[in-house]
């Protein structure tokens, strides 16, 4: 409100700038149950939009590759619209704290604890939406096609190279933290929802690595593999499948160490290199370094 009167204009980069710092500091000083909560929330929003896109994603060999990992890409942006809009903590977008952190105005410590309790809490959230998908058995929809689905995609970035991994990591959370700061931008629920599907699509689509959607992707089909029942491994789907037909011994190389080791370690790493590296830090400098001298 200015001299009276309601602004509606979207905030410039100089204001989002501010309004990114202050958010910052906000977030850093929470109470470690309020932000682990919101984070195990964060999890669960991250693995909705997961399941959205791996629905869609299931029988969709028919369309072109690009179409079909458009089509993917907008159901996914549920997730960072349910973290804003209603209200979470995300380690991959709270990656822009360092730009308090920069300032001098959030210390080291509290930005590392920021980051370990929300990644932990993230964690949580995507493993227990894992376990009520297993539990609920969608997976055997579409005669198993959508177990199989899963089970590709989980075994896919399980037995990414390391260093690709890292770099899609990089790229990943460069587009998601601009999601976020395009956000920063906005002045209605509306204006959010927008800025967030363009980059967010883009990076589902491109098959860039978000460590908190691979904390569901990979543990569902780590879970389907260890539980699903016979009659799973005999669906039509499955049976069917080309060249040959699908048997548990099929994702011989999805295991946990290989999700840790493969994917989620340099997944997150080029994540905060991405997010923190080529967003935070870039538009602190550009926009709050004088401020601080």
């Amino acid at each position: 409100m200015t001299n009276g009167e309601i602004n509606i204009e979207a905030l410039v980069p100089a204001e989002m700038a501010g309004k990114a710092e202050a958010i910052g500091i906000k977030k850093a000083n929470l109470d470690f149950w309020t932000m682990f909560a919101l984070a195990i929330l964060a999890g669960a929003f991250i693995g909705a939009g997961a399941i959205y896109a791996t629905t869609v994603w299931t029988g969709g060999a028919a369309l072109p590759y690009g179409v079909n990992r458009l089509l993917g890409g907008l159901v996914f942006c549920l997730g960072l619209i349910l973290v804003v809009v209603a209200g979470a903590e995300l380690f991959t977008g709270n990656n822009l704290i360092v730009m308090a952190w920069a300032s001098g105005k959030v210390s080291t410590g509290k930005l590392l604890r920021n980051w370990g309790i929300v990644y932990l809490g993230n964690f949580v959230g995507s493993l227990l939406t894992a376990v009520i998908m297993l539990l609920s058995k969608q997976y055997m929809f579409s005669k198993g096609a959508l177990g199989l689905q899963a089970l590709n995609i989980a075994n896919a970035k399980a037995t990414l190279d390391p260093v690709q991994a890292f770099f899609l990591g990089i790229m990943c959370n460069a587009l998601v933290c601009m999601a976020v700061w395009l956000c920063y931008s906005g002045r209605s629920t509306m204006d959010k929802i927008l800025a967030i599907i363009f980059p967010i699509s883009a990076f589902v689509a491109a098959g860039f690595e978000h460590s908190v959607a691979n904390m569901y992707f990979v543990p569902i089909g780590l879970l389907i593999k260890q539980f699903a029942p016979a009659s799973f491994w005999a669906a039509d789907a499955l049976a069917k499948a080309t060249p040959a037909a699908i048997t548990v011994d099929s994702f011989a190389k999805l295991t946990w160490g290989n999700f840790f080791i493969n994917n989620l370690i340099p997944v997150t790493l080029g994540n905060i290199v991405g997010g923190a590296g080529l967003v935070g830090l870039l538009y602190w400098f550009a926009y709050l370094r004088t401020k601080k001298a």
